[in-house]
Parts: C-alpha cells; sequence; structure tokens
C-alpha cells in the first residue's frame, strides 16, 4: 500500500499578486484549467497501489482543498486531512502524517511526500522514480528524489550523493547520500554541476512510517514528542471516503518550526537518493511559471489579452482585461483586479518583498483578492468607499452562511438570481429574484440557499467600520465559531 502525502501550507510570495494567503500558489491555475493542487492530486492518485492520499494544509484552507479534489476525484479515492492552525514548517507536518498513517493504515504502510504546488511535466518517468523509491523504502531508507541539475542553480539546496550504486529492480540509479548542501555561490554550483554526484533537492521523500518515526526518535525526538502529544489531542472525524483530524492551536504552538531536511534527513544514516529526471518545475517565481507559456518572435509571453509595440523578453498575465506596451523589454506585467505588479524579470524572487510590506502596512491585498472563497461560496468586492462597500455574494445550492451579527454595519440584500432564505432578527422568510431586505447593525442574521440553483446577491453594507473582522459567529455549520 502507497499512501501520498500532500502538503499544501506555502504562500507562495513570489508569485503574488496571483498567490495570497487565503488564495496560495497550489490553487493556481494553469493554461489547461487545472490547479497546482489538482495536477498534484491526479499524479499521485495514477500511481500503483495507492488507496488513498492524505492532505496536511492549514484548516482555513480545507474546504477550498475539498472542493479542489471534487472536480478531479472521479475515481472516488478516500480522502484524509491533517488541518494545522497555524504554519510550523515540514518537520512537523510530516511526522503528524506518519504517526496517521501508522494508526489507519499500519506501520509498514509506504508514504510518499508530495509538495502541493510543484509541476512534474514527465510522468512516466516519475511513476518510474517513485517505484525505485518504494523499493528502497521498504528496505529502511528515507528516500529523497534528486533533480538531475541542466544548470549551476543558486537557488535551490543541492543532494550530494555516493558513488556507489545501490541495487534496485528497473535498473533506476538509486545512491546512498553523503550529504545535503545549503544554496551554493555560483562557483560552487558550477562545480557541482560538473561533478555529476549532485542533484538540486526537490523536496520529494518516500519511506515507511515505521522509519519516518523511528529515525525521527533517534535524531528528532523533540519534534516526534511535540507532534505527537498534538496528535492526541486532536478532533477527530470520520465519514465515507473522508477522514478528518484538526490539531489544536495550543498543542501545535508547541511543534518546533523546522524543516524535515534540517530536523531528520541531515541527520540520518539511512538516507538514499533517486536522481531522475521528471520535468520537475518548483514554479518558484514568475520566470518560472512563465517558462511554461510559449514566446513570440521577440520572446514575448502573453496570457491574456495584450497589444505589444517594440516590446521584447516580457511576460505578461493579463486574464481579465487588456494590457498594453511600449519600447518595454524584460518586464513582468502581472494584472489583477486589485493590484498591478510590474517588475524585472532578473528581480522576480524580490517579488516576496512587496509582499512583507504590505503585511507591515496592515493591507489587506497580501492576504484576500477581490474575490475571496468561503465555504458556503464566494464574494467579489465590487466597490467601496468611505463608510460603504457592495460586494457580489454567490452561495452554493443547499449551503448557508454562519449565524452572525455585525456591531458598526448594516446591510442591505438584493437578490439577482435564485431563491433565499433569511433571518432576520427573530424573522425567517424566503426571498425571490428582484427582491430585498434590510438588516440593521446588531440584528443576527443568516442567509441561506435553499434552491437547486446558485444564489446570487447584492450586497450594500454601511457603517462606521466595514472590515471583515467585525462579525460575531453564533452558529456555524463549517466549525468556524
Amino acid at each position: 500500500m502507497l499512501i501520498p502525502v500532500i502538503l499544501s501550507g506555502g504562500t507562495g510570495s513570489r508569485l503574488w499578486p496571483v498567490s495570497r494567503e487565503a488564495h496560495p500558489k497550489p490553487f493556481l491555475r494553469l493554461a489547461d484549467g487545472q490547479s497546482l493542487l489538482q495536477k498534484t492530486f491526479l499524479r499521485a492518485a495514477a500511481l500503483t497501489g495507492v488507496e488513498g492520499v492524505l492532505t496536511v494544509t492549514n484548516r482555513d484552507l480545507y474546504f477550498k482543498s475539498e472542493d479542489e479534489y471534487r472536480q478531479v476525484n472521479r475515481a472516488a479515492l478516500p480522502l484524509e486531512f491533517i488541518l494545522e492552525p497555524l504554519a510550523r514548517n515540514t518537520a512537523g507536518a510530516v511526522a503528524a502524517a506518519a504517526l496517521n498513517v501508522a494508526q489507519i493504515h499500519g506501520d509498514e504502510t509506504l508514504m510518499l511526500v508530495l509538495a502541493a504546488d510543484h509541476l512534474i511535466a514527465d510522468e512516466q518517468a516519475f511513476a518510474k522514480a517513485v517505484d525505485t523509491a518504494c523499493e528502497l523504502a521498504s528496505d529502511g531508507w528515507l528516500v529523497t528524489f534528486g533533480i538531475r541539475p541542466d544548470y549551476p542553480e543558486t537557488g535551490f539546496g543541492y543532494i550530494e550523493a555516493e558513488s556507489a550504486h545501490l541495487p534496485t529492480r528497473n535498473g533506476q540509479a538509486a545512491h546512498a547520500v553523503r550529504r545535503f548542501v545549503e544554496k551554493p555561490v555560483l562557483e560552487r554550483a558550477q562545480e557541482y554541476l560538473a561533478s555529476g554526484r549532485h542533484s538540486w533537492n526537490a523536496g520529494l521523500f518516500c519511506f515507511k512510517a515505521a522509519t519516518l518515526l523511528n529515525e525521527m526518535r533517534q535524531h528528532a525526538p523533540d519534534v516526534l514528542r511535540s507532534i505527537e502529544a498534538a496528535m492526541q489531542g486532536a478532533q477527530q472525524t470520520a465519514g465515507q471516503h473522508l477522514r478528518i483530524t484538526e490539531i489544536g492551536m495550543d498543542d501545535f504552538a508547541a511543534v518546533p518550526d523546522i524543516s524535515l531536511d534540517f530536523a531528520l534527513m541531515e541527520r540520518s544514516q539511512r538516507v538514499a537518493v533517486v536522481p531522475c529526471d521528471i520535468g520537475w518545475n518548483d514554479i518558484g517565481s514568475w520566470n518560472a511559471l512563465s517558462a511554461l507559456t510559449e514566446a513570440d518572435a521577440q520572446g514575448n509571453r502573453v496570457e491574456g489579452e495584450a497589444l505589444l509595440h517594440d516590446s521584447r523578453d516580457c511576460y505578461i498575465h493579463s486574464p481579465e482585461r487588456l494590457t498594453a506596451t511600449v519600447g518595454v523589454h524584460d518586464l513582468i506585467i502581472v494584472d489583477t483586479p486589485d493590484a498591478l505588479l510590474i517588475a524585472h524579470r532578473e528581480r522576480a524572487q524580490e517579488v516576496k518583498s512587496i509582499v512583507q510590506k504590505l503585511k507591515l502596512q496592515g493591507h489587506d491585498a497580501h492576504r484576500l483578492h477581490r474575490t475571496v472563497h468561503r465555504p458556503w461560496g464566494s464574494y467579489t468586492v465590487l466597490e467601496e468607499g468611505e463608510r460603504f462597500k457592495m460586494k457580489r455574494i454567490e452561495v452554493k445550492p443547499g449551503a448557508k452562511l454562519s449565524l452572525q451579527m455585525h456591531h458598526h454595519r448594516s446591510e442591505h440584500w438584493i437578490v439577482v438570481t435564485g431563491m433565499a432564505r433569511v433571518t432576520n432578527g427573530d424573522n425567517t422568510f424566503l426571498l425571490n429574484t428582484n427582491e430585498s431586505t434590510f438588516i440593521p447593525a446588531g440584528h443576527v442574521h443568516r442567509l441561506e440557499n435553499p434552491g437547486v440553483i446558485e444564489l446570487v446577491m447584492i450586497e450594500v453594507q454601511s457603517g462606521d467600520y466595514l472590515g471583515e473582522d467585525d462579525i460575531v459567529r453564533i452558529e456555524d455549520t463549517y466549525g468556524r465559531t
């Protein structure tokens, strides 16, 4: 049995403004309409011996992740989720996954740890590499995947392999790991490229649950003890083809913030590497993402509608409106409804500094898009100004918002399509298309969609304070009280 473990916790700040905390990189959709998370799930589900997929993610991203899987999980593979209340790096996440796998499936079960936001072009080569890794993992190795470098990259860590080969049934190369190397300077990266013994560290792993836990007990006991305590106090929910383990904030806060590489892989003597050519791309910057789009004769890569005059070697992402350029070169231009990024291609890695500045300023653009997804549907901010905000609200059939109250704002609701069931104070009633109601500040209220088609509404807020944190949830179907 093989259980793929998808780690979906990064924010992808280098891909701002498309990637944001509430809509991070794994949910970024490529030209074929599939998100990186969906591609990772499908890649994992296609492997031999897979009987379920376990995802470790932030609690706030659970409903969005489940929606993504539901769209592509045609084989109805069982889904398991471990929900973290905050980010704690990969050591704690992988240890929690191993404890879960050992408990549910047995400690001899193989685990394949995958990042949710990587792209792998050659899935046949990937499957062969996984087959080799599973063979080594069955013999008690902690296996990592090394990407054969084709240029001296300074932004990746490297794995140095021993020269001797480990025996494998399918003839794929495999070696014991001599050491892990941090991101090198250019001269050292050039030496690594020429050596033939070094590969990029992709952050992909394979091992038995028992092997991982035993090695962590020896080399990272503080991480294991803290995550064992957190998992013991976690809340578990199980249903048909779905199991959820939600870790509490107080327990998880004690888990050390450390990567699996630092905590274990660099210390263990049982680490093997499978060097491979699988068309791997970590989509770590706009330059990496732009490479997926074909260039024109002037080297420009365009997604969306654009008019370019005397422009070359630019990447333009403008899916919602026309972008025009005149006499520019080597630029990254990313246009979204509420933010525009213009950067030099050679400084693509510095986009994360914009996100850091937005956080320091308390600007919501680091966290939210104009369209925000919720478990019940979504809302889009149409316009806002002093003392007012207008939203377009979409509620899925059968879904309902929390029973809630606002201290500082009142709301006017107008039904555009569908039917709404409204709770307003002590009254509950239905609203049809083109009907409206008013919710005064301080009134307990709720919006539901009792129909079989999507409910679309316009909400007009007015008041002294219109922030999203002015909400008191009294009851909620999705456990957000």
